[in-house]
């Protein structure tokens, strides 16, 4: 969204107290224009909806945790074995 876009909505806006369809109207113009061939493309991420995350209950938080831990530690051991074997 331009600054001029904002800019329309915020002043023009229906929930604002701006005509219905003075806004819709406005916002057609605003889209109708022609961007220049050097602009970026329009950054697809914004193009999802929003995906609202739960944040799990706490005691789900330690289990992961504690898996993670284990993992990393029986990663990092595994390592230590292989150095040791390169070595012998």
């Amino acid at each position: 969204m331009t600054p001029d876009e904002r800019a329309f909505v915020k002043a023009h806006h229906p929930d604002r107290g701006g005509d219905p369809e003075a806004f819709v109207a406005g916002l057609a113009a605003l889209r109708a224009r022609v961007e220049p061939a050097d602009a970026p493309p329009p950054d697809p991420r914004f193009d999802r909806p929003v995906e609202f995350v739960t944040t799990p209950p706490l005691p789900v938080r330690i289990v992961i945790a504690a898996i993670r831990t284990a993992r990393r530690r029986a990663r990092s051991r595994l390592s230590e074995d292989q150095e040791d074997q390169e070595h012998s």
